[in-house]
């Protein structure tokens, strides 16, 4: 590998700004906010929209707007059934 041409990876702290959820991972990403961890060090903080934590499909909350196929919906918008 060539030396000097990969970021720095270092850990940042990651939080779901709708639900507050935090967790740490390493990132290239840096933050002038920081937080203290659990384990009593200061890391920084990367305030993001979703996580796995508010995100519908890992919550089981999605919404199935469109779940008739397009046969199904012109069936139904034309009176055509069986």
């Amino acid at each position: 590998m060539k030396q000097g041409i990969h970021p720095d990876y270092h850990e940042v702290v990651f939080m779901d700004s709708s639900t507050g959820f935090k967790f740490l991972s390493r990132s290239t990403v840096s933050s002038a906010e920081t937080v203290e961890w659990e384990d009593g060090n200061t890391y920084p903080l990367i305030r993001v929209e979703t996580t796995s934590d508010s995100h519908p499909f890992y919550t089981g909350k999605q919404k199935f707007n469109k779940a008739d196929g397009r046969v199904d919906r012109f069936n139904k918008k034309y009176g055509l059934t069986k």
